[in-house]
């Protein structure tokens, strides 16, 4: 069992719900730090017994950070950003706010900080999404070495952004979009299985200074998990291979849209592979062995 209180920057995100489930159920205190506390009301393990308190907390405001983050134990941040709005930008959430959580935690002597990133962060590519991943990561480190940084692929889960989005798509549309062909490969992991890495991460100390890859057990094409959405929802939908440079030209346009579908930094995204690689530690390094894909995408993509 986590001594002491645990903050947790974005606990009403898609994963961060998942790790306040695990922590409340070992009786840990944990701190929602959200920009909208409101909807941190519903973030509850069943049958946990920690205290839950929700904070107003911008990661890019070092005020708000600082308020709660101090007299934590630990910390995780599992802020992330798919779509710019305004002031929120990758730099500013990914990169600055980062930094803030990192400086703040540092300053406030929390033992113990995950920062949450992904797979294929780099400094040197042409997306903005994953250069500002990369400088989040040397920002953290440098702010906070001890940091422990977990970089997942492609989540799923119930109401995941994937598999659950392309099923609503696939029922409003006769055709699906494969963007360059779909032969990107990605490697999906459980969102349970990175929470529990979260949790392993903190009473771990020698995951210390350390990055984990986090994939599951099996790697496919874009291709292939379309199918597998469709053959699960039992539907017949034609699949379009769709060029890189007209997918380019679409996001370019779509970009004017208060939320755009597509953006640029996304169609970058598709044009590299997501997998694990060959010499990173993972999963199997913090004790815990991947759910496979087959056993959960039924239970919320049933027909």
């Amino acid at each position: 069992m986590l001594s002491g209180r645990v903050t947790i920057f974005g606990g009403t995100g898609f994963l961060g719900r998942r790790i306040v489930d695990r922590l409340a159920a070992e009786e840990t205190e944990i701190c929602v730090a959200v920009r909208n506390p409101g909807a941190a009301k519903g973030v509850a393990a069943t049958d946990g017994k920690g205290k839950i308190v929700p904070m107003a907390a911008d990661v890019r405001d070092s005020e708000a950070v600082a308020r709660a983050v101090a007299g934590a134990g630990a910390v995780v941040n599992t802020v992330g950003l798919y779509v710019e709005r305004g002031p929120a930008t990758f730099e500013a959430v990914h990169g600055e706010g980062a930094r803030q959580v990192a400086e703040q935690a540092a300053k406030a002597g929390v033992a113990r900080l995950v920062h949450i990133s992904g797979i294929g962060a780099d400094s040197g590519s042409e997306s903005r999404y994953i250069r500002a991943r990369a400088e989040g990561e040397r920002l953290v480190k440098k702010a906070f070495p001890g940091a422990t940084i977990l970089r997942p692929s492609l989540l799923f889960g119930p109401d995941d952004a994937f598999f659950s989005t392309l099923a609503d798509l696939a029922r409003m549309t006769p055709a699906l979009p494969l963007f360059g062909g779909g032969e990107a490969r990605l490697q999906p992991v459980y969102v349970g299985d990175v929470a529990l890495a979260v949790e392993k991460a903190l009473a771990t100390p020698e995951s210390e200074g350390k990055t984990f890859e986090l994939g599951g057990p099996d790697v496919y094409t874009y291709k292939q998990l379309t199918s597998m959405m469709l053959r699960q929802t039992g539907r017949v939908r034609m699949l379009l291979p769709v060029p890189f440079a007209l997918a380019e030209a679409l996001a370019s346009a779509m970009a004017l849209l208060p939320s755009p579908p597509l953006t640029p930094d996304q169609v970058e995204l598709m044009k590299h592979d997501n997998v694990v690689g060959p010499e990173s530690l993972t999963l199997a390094d913090l004790g815990i062995e991947p759910t496979a894909l087959q056993t959960i995408l039924p239970s919320y993509l049933g027909r």
